[in-house]
């Protein structure tokens, strides 16, 4: 504790101002840890300009800013600026268009590299933004729904990936969307059908915040496994 600061607390009449200092150093420890390891921002742009060129340094730079901005601010202010910046930064593509493939899972290297994704990069880079600026894992999950979309041949029902935010294990979601860029309710989305949900440590059955995991960790979403390594490898953990 830096000396100014012991003589503030010393003044203080009553022992709450003790308690008050230690809890909010507890809780900047605790957000510390609970947040993915920031990448080496230089190290970051050397390997996203020997990928893709420097055309895309600048969106780097706005992500990483916009991280490091939102790590002030509460978890409900973090999803905002989050899911703003994606979904307002990040244009929608298909993996045969981007990648030339029927299905890539890309890191938020990968993603800010080409300027585009699809509905799963959208949901990862979202996730690991939101790690970086100190939401727990545990409060986060990636869901694989079944949307409904309206289309003027009628109704069409594709296969479609969102991020959910639990305030508390028992909290009804959030979701975090590139269809519908408003975050809301879980029941307000009645154009989703969830099918299973997951994060860095576990796949889940359902959506619920109660559920137990599957056993095997993230080993049977074989998608998921590899992408998570390769995001590792960037430096984010």
């Amino acid at each position: 504790m830096r000396p100014e600061t012991k003589y503030l607390v010393s003044q203080q009449s009553a022992p709450g101002a003790v308690v008050r200092y230690l809890t909010l150093a507890l809780l900047l420890v605790f957000s510390a840890l609970c947040a993915v390891a920031a990448p080496d921002a230089e190290a970051l742009q050397q390997k996203l300009i020997a990928r893709f060129g420097p055309a895309r340094v600048p969106l780097l730079k706005s992500w990483l800013q916009t991280i490091n901005s939102a790590k002030s601010v509460g978890d409900d202010a973090r999803l905002r600026r989050i899911n703003d910046f994606v979904n307002q930064n990040i244009l929608f593509d298909s993996d045969a268009g981007i990648w030339q493939q029927s299905d890539y899972w890309a890191t938020p290297l990968e993603t800010l590299g080409q300027g585009a994704g699809d509905c799963e990069d959208f949901a990862i880079i979202k996730y690991v933004s939101l790690r970086m600026t100190g939401v727990s894992d545990k409060k986060l999950r990636l869901i694989y729904v079944k949307a409904r979309l309206e289309t003027p041949r009628g109704p069409l029902q594709q296969a479609h990936m969102v991020l959910a935010y639990y305030a508390a294990p028992n909290a009804e979601p959030l979701i975090l969307d590139n269809l519908d860029t408003n975050i809301l309710h879980a029941s307000k989305r009645t154009d989703l059908h969830p099918v299973f949900s997951f994060n860095s440590e576990a796949i889940f059955a359902g959506i619920s915040g109660k559920d137990k995991a599957s056993a095997g960790g993230i080993n049977r979403l074989t998608r998921w496994e590899d992408a998570w390594r390769r995001i590792r490898a960037e430096g984010y953990e």
